[in-house]
């Protein structure tokens, strides 16, 4: 499998993982109308997008969306993987290793106490991959402790599922 196939089939994953996500949460009536979770949530999809509009050079810097209901949100969820699919399907093998500047980098460096290193387009694509990951573990756990049932998201059980298509809500 070559880097863009397996980037492709990451960003799969991370449309089931997240449709699995969602069903969990909404069948579970608090976890549903939880404001913490529901803020992890949108901090997931803000970041997927803000690295999309970075990928197509349209990045600016702009507050958070809010959306009035967990609805809203899940639609502009679900809107992000047809945007980021076509993006994904018009990208070649050399563009991967193109550099990538992430317009937030500097406000980072302060924390990092020292100058971020450049990037390029694979290594953040595969950012995006693994914070979405490490968000939707952070919304199973709060989803336990409201009382609900965590789905299985692993990228294993994706794969003996039969790389399934996502199922949102």
């Amino acid at each position: 499998m070559n880097d863009l196939t397996s980037l492709r089939e990451l960003f799969r994953h991370m449309e089931w993982a997240d449709a699995v996500v969602w069903t969990a949460v909404l069948a579970h009536a608090e976890a549903a109308e939880h404001a913490a979770l529901r803020d992890r949530l949108h901090h997931l999809h803000h970041v997927q997008r803000a690295f999309l509009q970075v990928w197509r050079g349209q990045y600016t810097r702009t507050p958070p969306a809010n959306f009035s209901d967990g609805a809203a949100l899940l639609n502009w969820a679900r809107e992000y993987y047809r945007e980021v699919e076509e993006y994904l399907g018009n990208l070649n093998e050399q563009d991967l290793n193109q550099p990538q500047a992430v317009p937030w980098s500097r406000m980072v460096e302060s924390r990092l106490g020292r100058k971020a290193e450049a990037l390029s387009l694979d290594e953040t694509l595969l950012q995006v991959v693994m914070h979405s990951t490490y968000h939707r573990g952070q919304v199973n756990m709060q989803l336990r402790e409201l009382g609900g049932e965590p789905p299985l998201t692993d990228f294993i059980v994706w794969l003996w599922l039969g790389k399934p298509q996502p199922d949102w809500p």
